[in-house]
């Protein structure tokens, strides 16, 4: 009998522990190994079953020991930015090849493209063209635009009462809870065999909305309004640089503004609701799920 053993990088990660936790109602813990920099971390894990073992990007004997056995291997990806963070992910594609993987798949992304104003859509570009040039069958999953990062921004405007932002475009925001879900369901359907080969459809929530549009559902959940300025880029700029965000943090925001204004996260989508088998969470729920926490 083949034993089928599932490998998940950076499993004490946001998107990644939500991923094995997706993938223990579906399959059994001693199929499930995970590969994290600290296993203290992990030892609620390693308590259900799952193995856990240290795996560094930067160390591929890591890896190595990390993948031993592995049929699948999810990469999450890398939260380095820059040739960097793409080496990082050749050495996971080559060491999951070395290991014997029969598949890999990545956490790519929607916006995905060399030519993108949002600095981490190069880097997953980049992978995608790696995984295609490794000779291994792949999955490069497209998520959807993080909610998490409307969340972010909102919080901030929730203090001064301000949304200050450069002009944008819809965003088809997405939970990190129904993408872990989704992921998890595409690696269980290729242990039966179903096909998910290269890239994904577009994995999103059912609707895309602007920042006029998240100020709004904002402004009603706390009950009182929040101002949405538009500013100009530089103005942006100069606006971050006084909050003392270093200067790749800002130009990395910067980005996703620009990307986002040129339609790169516009585009929703029916597959998410399909792998999961119901409607998306809506930014408008992610928010006040994320809002109540924060206001107590």
């Amino acid at each position: 009998m083949i034993v089928v053993m599932i490998i998940v990088t950076g499993a004490n990660g946001k998107l990644g522990r939500a991923v094995v936790e997706q993938l223990l109602k579906r399959v059994p813990a001693e199929q499930i190994a995970v590969s994290v920099r600290d296993q203290n971390k992990a030892q609620d894990l390693k308590d259900l079953g799952v193995r856990v073992r240290p795996g560094d990007f930067d160390d591929a004997a890591s890896l190595l020991h990390a993948f031993e056995g592995a049929s699948q291997v999810l990469i999450v990806s890398s939260g380095i930015l820059g040739e960097a963070g793409i080496r990082q992910h050749q050495t996971a594609i080559d060491t999951a090849k070395k290991a014997g993987a029969g598949r890999v798949l990545y956490t790519s992304h929607m916006g995905s493209s060399p030519s993108s104003h949002f600095p981490p859509m190069l880097n997953h570009a980049a992978t995608e063209e790696l995984l295609k040039a490794s000779g291994i069958a792949y999955t490069a999953i497209r998520n959807g635009f993080y909610a998490a990062s409307a969340v972010m921004l909102i919080g901030r405007a929730i203090k001064t009462g301000e949304l200050i932002a450069p002009e944008d475009g819809p965003v088809a925001w997405t939970s990190h809870s129904d993408l872990a879900e989704a992921t998890a369901a595409i690696i269980a359907a290729i242990i039966s065999e179903q096909k998910f080969d290269s890239l994904t459809p577009n994995l999103t929530a059912s609707e895309a909305i602007d920042m006029d549009g998240i100020t709004a559902i904002a402004s009603e959940i706390i009950g009182k309004p929040i101002r949405r300025i538009v500013v100009s880029d530089e103005e942006y700029r100069d606006h971050l640089k006084s909050q003392g965000l270093p200067e790749d943090r800002a130009k990395m925001l910067m980005g996703m503004f620009i990307a986002s204004r040129n339609g790169d996260f516009a585009q929703a989508s029916s597959a998410l609701a399909t792998l999961i088998g119901r409607t998306p969470m809506s930014i408008s729920e992610v928010l006040k799920e994320s809002l109540s926490h924060q206001l107590g």
